[in-house]
């Protein structure tokens, strides 16, 4: 994941209790998800592959490249020697991919540039990231640059990568419109949204990523019954744009895609969680 710069800090998961994901429900939205992009990256002409994204100077057959690296990590990381145990979790990501972010650009460049056929790329990706599922167990713990993590806990991870990517890509071609599949798009929003109370914990404002998200977070007065004092509810694309620098908090407000109450309701301070 290779984000726009973040004005908030590092996170750090802390304490959090981590939520529970159904293991082969996870893999079956990785697997449609990229099979979406897939499909449509069939239908791209060599201009609109060559066309401009709004990830740097990347291109779209860059960041095809690099969502073919979302599921190549995988494979990467199954071939080194498997560590001892799980050290960190899923809630854990979101605050240290950007510290990966300048090694991430220069091997998408390399890819792209040594695969110029980038659908046929995306073919054998899928071809082999499938072939590795049926191997690999859940548990399996896949060694990571901040620690250990089990395979279940980074595909689920895979599902913020391929969303957010795949938002990048219908925004890069008009008319594209490449689908989300609903439990990749699930996982991710409550990902960035577990995220956002680890990054700003507390119970004065409670956000609202309906269908698939509420979360307290923000320190201050806690309420105990009705509505609380301070709310935050918008959709899931607009919040994981918002988590991920590609809208601004003041924008999405201003334009109605956030609908905010209370004196601790401006989340400005805290967004974007990725950087």
């Amino acid at each position: 994941m290779t984000p726009p710069p973040s004005r908030g800090g590092p996170g750090a998961a802390g304490k959090k209790r981590p939520r529970s994901y159904a293991a082969d429900k996870i893999r079956t939205a990785v697997l449609t998800q990229f099979g979406h992009v897939r499909k449509a990256a069939g239908a791209l002409t060599p201009e609109q592959l060559a066309g401009p994204t709004r990830l740097g100077d990347w291109s779209v057959r860059e960041l095809l490249a690099h969502i073919s690296m979302a599921l190549s990590a995988v494979d990467r990381a199954l071939a080194l020697p498997e560590p001892a145990k799980a050290e960190v979790a899923a809630l854990d990501w979101p605050f240290v991919t950007a510290a990966n972010a300048g090694d991430i650009a220069g091997r998408v460049r390399s890819l792209a540039e040594e695969t110029p056929d980038v659908v046929a790329l995306l073919d054998r990706t899928q071809e082999r990231f499938a072939a590795l599922l049926d191997a690999a167990p859940d548990a399996r713990p896949l060694p990571m640059g901040a620690g250990a993590m089990s395979l279940a806990d980074y595909l689920v991870t895979r599902t913020v990568e391929l969303v957010v990517h795949t938002d990048d890509l219908n925004d890069a071609v008009p008319g594209l419109d490449v689908p989300f599949d609903r439990q990749a798009l699930a996982a991710c929003t409550r990902l960035l949204a577990d995220a956002l109370a680890v990054k700003a914990p507390g119970a004065s404002t409670e956000v609202r990523v309906p269908p698939f998200a509420v979360v307290q977070c923000v320190e201050g007065p806690r309420h105990t019954r009705g509505t609380p004092p301070n709310v935050v509810e918008t959709d899931p694309l607009t919040w994981i744009r918002l988590a991920t620098g590609r809208t601004r908090w003041e924008r999405a407000v201003d334009d109605a895609s956030v609908r905010a109450s209370g004196e601790r309701a401006d989340l400005s301070a805290v967004l974007p969680i990725m950087g």
